[in-house]
């Protein structure tokens, strides 16, 4: 990464996670060289409404599939909504199939 603002690297790692596909918090961490600071990037992901261009904040969830984050949106259920449109089946606020769906920043950029 090139730039040094961390909520910026966090931006760029989330708007490559592909349309149907999740990452987590830690999994961003790691890619930026930051393991220890997937908290950090759930408070970038919380700040992400105002950044140019759009961030996908909808497709970061914690570690388990859980949308934790869900709070942070207009409403309770909008991360869910979006989540959906994009074929990802979640149930009691956890991405079904978390495992299969996982997008691995590591490992694919």
């Amino acid at each position: 990464m090139v730039n040094d603002n961390f909520f910026e690297q966090v931006y760029e790692i989330a708007r490559l996670v592909p349309k149907g596909r999740v990452t987590s918090y830690g999994a961003i961490a790691k890619c930026i060289g930051t393991g220890k600071a997937s908290r950090m990037v759930g408070w970038a992901m919380n700040a992400a409404h105002d950044a140019t261009p759009k961030v996908p904040a909808h497709r970061v969830v914690n570690r388990n599939g859980l949308l934790t984050g869900k709070f942070h949106f207009q409403t309770d259920t909008q991360m869910q909504e979006l989540l959906e449109k994009e074929g990802i089946e979640v149930r009691d606020d956890k991405v079904v199939r978390f495992k299969e769906l996982f997008w691995e920043p590591l490992l694919e950029i």
